[in-house]
Formats: structure tokens, C-alpha cells, sequence
């Protein structure tokens, strides 16, 4: 019978390459699941921004009041309002209601804030004027 001898130093030495391959494994298959849920995330963006921009399309063949850069400039200015005077990047517009008579019709957009986060922002629209709600 062969006793093998293993020291303290080489027990800690291999439980810490345990611990690294397990963390580097780890990560590897966070950054896939993350690749991956980004890409459906973007892929469902697209579908919303596509109809929105159909309903838009509509909206504006029936009733001028849906001037694509005067909802921009209103949904900006709410949204400074509503999260102060921080940046706002990436304004899209991805939901059109328009609904019967001008002052049912909303508009909803989505943007990211200057602390990285995603919002959403609702304007309705009174006597012909856009505005948050």
C-alpha cells in the first residue's frame, strides 16, 4: 500500500483552480444567456417599432395633429420634465392609439435616461396639443 503524501499548500492550490474554472465556466454561460436574451429582447423591439410606425403611417393619412417631429419635441420635453434635466437618448416612438375624436389619441415612447435605464412615456394629446398624461 502507497501512502501518497499531498501537502496543505497543494490542497489549497487545487481547490483554487476548482474555484477559478467554476467561475470562469459560470460566466462564460451568463454571457451566452445574456447574448441570447438580448438578441429576442431586440428582435420583439423591432416588431414594436414596425407597427408603431404602421399605426403612425394611418394615424397621419386621417388626422394631420400626428406630425412625427412635433410628438418627438413633446415626448423630449415630458421626459426632461418627468426625470429632470438629465439626457435623454434614444427616444423611439413604439405604440400609436388613435382613437376616435383628437383628444383620446396617445402616443407612447420609449428611451433610456442618463442613468442607463429604459423608460416608457405616455403623451396624450388636448385641444390639438401633446403632452404627457
Amino acid at each position: 500500500m502507497t501512502i501518497i503524501a499531498i501537502s496543505v499548500l497543494d490542497i489549497v492550490l487545487l481547490a483554487l483552480l476548482v474555484v477559478v474554472i467554476a467561475v470562469v465556466l459560470l460566466a462564460g454561460g451568463g454571457s451566452v444567456a445574456m447574448g441570447r436574451r438580448t438578441r429576442a429582447r431586440e428582435a420583439g423591439l423591432k416588431r414594436e417599432l414596425a407597427q408603431a410606425e404602421d399605426a403612425l403611417t394611418q394615424a397621419r393619412s386621417l388626422d394631420k395633429g400626428w406630425d412625427r417631429d412635433a410628438l418627438i419635441e413633446a415626448a423630449r420635453v415630458a421626459a426632461v420634465e418627468r426625470f429632470g434635466g438629465e439626457a435623454v437618448t434614444n427616444l423611439q416612438l413604439v405604440q400609436v392609439l388613435d382613437r376616435p375624436g383628437i383628444d383620446a389619441d396617445q402616443a407612447i415612447f420609449r428611451f433610456e435616461a442618463a442613468d442607463g435605464k429604459e423608460h416608457r412615456i405616455t403623451l396624450g394629446r388636448t385641444g390639438g396639443e401633446w403632452g404627457a398624461e
